[in-house]
C-alpha cells in the first residue's frame, strides 16, 4: 500500500536559496542539519525503503496531481512507493543536506534547475541510455543524469479588445506604450526559472537590466500564473506573462469561446519562449536503483504522457507521443531559445536579482 510521507517543512524562499548553494558547493555534504530537516525527516516513522520492490520519492510536483498516476506506477511496475510532497527547491535541498543517507530513490522536480543543482553536486545516478534516448536531448540533462517528463511554454497572454496582437519579444514589455498594462509574478517559480533562463541567455546585466524596465514601466504584481490570465480576461490588464497550460486548463473549464484571453506563442528563440521541464533523477545513495529506474521508464510511457497532457495541458515529451489537446501548437513547431535546462540551477542569483530591481 502506497503510505505518504509528511511534507518538507517550508521555509522562505530567500532563506532556502542561501541554504541550496553553500550545499552546492559543499557537493551535498552531510555536516549536520542545517535546517532541522534531515532530523525531521528521521523522526516522521517511516522506514527507508531499500530494496528494488519499494520506492520513496520526493515530489516537487503537487499531490492532487501525482497521486493518481502514483496508483498506476504501483500497479504497472509491482513497486511499494512511499511520496514526500513538498516544493522542488526546497526538496532539493532536503537532499542535499542528507547526502549519502538520503531516503530518497526518485527526485520527482517541477523544474529542471533543482534536478541541475543535484547533478552538479555528484548525487544524481547515470540513467540508461534507453531511457534516457526515449527524450529529445533538450529536455534531459547533459550529463545523463535526469530526464524531462513533460514540458511547458512561457507565453504572453493578450486581450485582444487592448491589443490587437501580443509582442514578439519580452524586451518590448518595457517600452512606454505598455505601460502599466502587463501582469507578471516574480514571487512564483515558473518567472524566476524564466529570469534565471534569460541571464543564462542573455547575461545578468542585460537581465537586471530589462527587469529594472519592466519595474519602472508599471507592470503590475501577481501571486500567481491564473491570477495574471483573469486579469488579462478581465482587461486588468492588457498582457501577462504566464505559462501556456494556464490557458488551455482555463479554456477546457470554462470553454475557448468564454476566454476573451489569447495567448501567443514567441518566435525567434526569445527568452520568453522558454520551455521548462518537469523530470526525474534517481538518487545515487538512495540503494533504490532498480524500483527508480523502472519508475522512470513508466513516466515516460505512453499512459503516463498522455496523462500529464490530459491533466495538465503540458507538452509530453517522450517520442511517439503527442498531445490531444484542441489548437496546441506541436512542440517541434515552437521557436524555444537553445539553453541547457540543468542550468538554471542558480535560484539564489537570480532571487538576489529580483530583490535588487525591487521585485520582492
Amino acid at each position: 500500500m502506497r503510505r505518504r510521507r509528511p511534507p518538507v517543512r517550508r521555509t522562505t524562499a530567500l532563506a532556502l536559496s542561501a541554504l541550496l548553494l553553500p550545499a552546492l558547493a559543499a557537493c551535498g555534504s552531510n555536516d549536520g542539519d542545517k535546517n532541522g530537516d534531515a532530523k525531521d525527516a528521521k523522526k516522521d516513522g517511516a522506514t527507508t525503503a531499500q530494496s528494488t520492490d519499494q520506492l520513496v520519492i520526493y515530489s516537487g510536483r503537487n499531490e492532487e496531481l501525482i497521486s493518481p498516476i502514483i496508483e498506476k506506477l504501483e500497479k504497472a511496475t509491482g513497486t511499494e512507493v512511499e511520496v514526500r510532497y513538498g516544493d522542488s527547491a526546497e526538496l532539493a535541498a532536503q537532499i542535499l543536506e542528507e547526502g549519502e543517507r538520503t531516503k530518497a530513490g526518485l527526485f520527482f522536480s517541477q523544474d529542471a534547475g533543482a534536478l541541475g543543482a543535484l547533478s552538479q553536486a555528484g548525487l544524481l545516478a547515470d540513467l540508461p541510455q534507453k531511457s534516457l534516448e526515449k527524450v529529445d536531448k533538450a529536455f534531459r540533462g547533459s550529463e545523463g543524469d535526469w530526464v524531462g517528463v513533460s514540458g511547458r511554454s512561457r507565453v504572453i497572454a493578450y486581450n485582444p479588445e487592448q491589443a490587437d496582437k501580443a509582442p514578439d519579444s519580452v524586451h518590448d514589455l518595457v517600452e512606454p506604450e505598455w505601460k502599466g498594462k502587463v501582469g507578471y509574478a516574480p514571487t512564483n517559480a515558473s518567472f524566476q526559472a524564466f529570469v534565471t533562463g534569460m541571464r543564462v541567455l542573455e547575461g545578468d546585466e542585460a537581465t537586471l537590466k530589462w527587469l529594472k524596465g519592466l519595474k519602472a514601466n508599471g507592470a503590475k504584481q501577481y501571486a500567481k500564473n491564473g491570477a495574471i490570465l483573469d486579469a488579462v480576461d478581465s482587461g486588468e490588464v492588457s498582457l501577462g506573462l504566464i505559462n501556456h497550460y494556464y490557458w488551455y486548463e482555463k479554456a477546457a473549464e470554462v470553454g475557448a469561446d468564454k476566454l476573451k484571453a489569447k495567448i501567443h506563442f514567441l518566435p525567434g528563440g526569445d527568452p520568453g519562449a522558454l520551455i521548462n521541464a518537469a523530470g526525474v533523477g534517481v538518487l545515487k545513495d538512495g540503494g533504490q536503483d532498480a524500483a527508480a529506474v523502472k519508475a522512470v521508464d513508466y513516466l515516460l510511457s505512453d499512459e503516463a504522457q498522455t496523462y500529464f497532457a490530459e491533466q495538465t495541458k503540458e507538452y509530453p515529451l517522450a517520442s511517439g507521443v503527442t498531445s490531444a489537446v484542441k489548437d496546441l501548437p506541436p512542440l517541434d513547431s515552437l521557436d524555444a531559445p537553445e539553453i541547457d535546462l540543468g542550468k538554471l540551477d542558480s535560484l539564489q542569483q537570480t532571487l538576489e536579482m529580483l530583490k535588487e530591481a525591487g521585485l520582492v
